[in-house]
């Protein structure tokens, strides 16, 4: 930690897509939940030079770096590619903000994030949009001039609960969402621990052509029936739609039926495909619900409750 108070602090939360994926970056319409994970950036002065470490949920560092300002040349780094990663979003706030890291001006940058890393509840866009907050720009350009996606996770950075996000003309279009289902209780996150590469996974998406297109006005629908649902019956017919219609776009099988082709009630896959979390559905017990799992293997088992973060 810096040894001096820091002048700058902000925490991010992290983000899960419940409906959406991959189609919202067409247009669709699209349900993200801002999570009570999320990271953590505080920046204090130092000497010379802007000094970065990066701590995990157990406050070990798993990176660190020292940049010069106001060139912004990596001096010295663990890791040159996330290094680099950082310089182009150096770069990208600074075109919005000229006088963004501009003076000599020496510091000390420490981030933390309070959820294992390879949990896929966003490492990066976290960052970003904390980032971008310190630099007081908008944080939807430098995402997109950088990394690339929907931006979906920047607006659960900042959020107060969930909400629907939306491109329109590539513009990001968020409307809070009142998304406090009666049959809360019984939905729960299981982490699958096969992290997935998220740009992969649109890799694959944009291969699949024209034929996605058809689709997107059914995901937005998809995503109000989800929204809007009042029982859980309601609710999980909408989701095995949507997984259906995901499926049959990717040509890759549901999580379900790779993994809990046995289980009684539905699984939705979050984000890519195949891997990070799930959401389940589940009309037993919670803790039959989470022995089932268990004994398949899958040992972070989230209850809906614990994960989302509800509005005051």
């Amino acid at each position: 930690m810096p040894n001096s108070e820091p002048f700058f602090k902000t925490r991010a939360r992290g983000k899960l897509l419940l409906t959406g994926e991959y189609f919202v970056l067409d247009g669709a319409l699209a349900l993200a939940l801002p999570v009570r994970y999320g990271q953590t950036l505080q920046v204090a002065s130092a000497p010379e030079n802007l000094h970065w470490q990066s701590l995990d949920h157990e406050d070990q560092p798993w990176f660190s770096a020292v940049f010069s300002v106001p060139d912004l040349d990596i001096i010295e780094a663990t890791d040159p590619k996330t290094a680099a990663t950082l310089v182009s979003f150096f770069a990208a706030c600074r075109r919005q903000n000229p006088a963004f890291l501009t003076d000599h001006q020496g510091l000390q940058v420490n981030t933390r994030n309070d959820f294992p890393r390879q949990w896929g509840l966003g490492t990066s866009s976290t960052l970003l949009a904390a980032l971008a907050r310190w630099a007081k720009v908008n944080p939807y350009p430098v995402l997109f001039n950088t990394l690339g996606g929907s931006g979906y996770d920047l607006a659960c950075a900042y959020a107060d609960g969930p909400l629907w996000y939306q491109l329109q003309n590539g513009q990001p279009m968020i409307q809070p969402v009142d998304f406090q289902p009666p049959f809360a209780d019984q939905l729960y996150f299981v982490y699958l621990d096969k992290k997935q590469d998220s740009r992969a996974g649109i890799a694959h998406y944009r291969a699949q052509g024209e034929k996605k297109y058809e689709y997107v006005a059914q995901i937005s629908r998809l995503t109000r029936q989800c929204t809007e649902a009042t029982t859980l019956a309601q609710f999980e017919n909408a989701l095995a739609e949507h997984e259906k219609l995901v499926s049959e776009v990717l040509g890759l099988p549901r999580a379900k039926t790779l993994f809990f082709n046995d289980f009684w009630g539905e699984v939705k896959s979050l984000g890519a495909w195949g891997g990070d979390f799930v959401l389940v559905t589940s009309e037993r017990s919670a803790q039959e619900t989470q022995a089932y799992f268990n004994e398949k293997g899958f040992h972070v088992f989230t209850p809906y409750r614990d994960m989302v973060d509800f509005p005051a």
